[in-house]
């Protein structure tokens, strides 16, 4: 910026206001909002950094039409024993809920979510309609 443009108003003897041509105001708010930008770019990498991100076996696996809860059970080092024990079900019925003959109840699937260390999203899909608890 050229020093000439500017105009500096005091109050009081000290400066109080610059003034400036409104093409370089122009430029100081593009560069002040590119920083923004790149903050908070910045800021959502760390965050992200910091959490979990899902494999690519396991979305690739998923999006293939596998049982999203037999996807995670499995990348979670689960058998069908250990996790059954884990929410209070029995290894058959869980079986049934991971093959898709019986839907499972929503408690369960929270249950599913707190033990497998994901978001309950991750394991029904948004036209999930959970059946009767067993």
């Amino acid at each position: 910026m050229n020093k000439q443009y500017v105009q500096i108003i005091e109050k009081d003897g000290e400066p109080e206001y610059a003034v400036v041509p409104i093409e370089e105001y122009r430029r100081m708010v593009a560069a002040l909002e590119e920083a923004a930008d790149s903050a908070a770019i910045e800021q959502a990498w760390a965050e992200d950094a910091a959490g979990e991100t899902i494999p690519g076996e396991v979305v690739k696996t998923i999006l293939a039409g596998e049982s999203p809860l037999r996807v995670w059970r499995k990348h979670r080092e689960f058998t069908l024993d250990a996790l059954a024990e884990q929410v209070g079900v029995s290894k058959g019925y869980l079986s049934q809920i991971e093959s898709g003959q019986k839907p499972g109840t929503l408690g369960l699937f929270r249950r599913l979510a707190g033990v497998l260390n994901v978001a309950l999203d991750e394991l029904v899909g948004p036209s999930f309609s959970p059946g009767p608890k067993p």
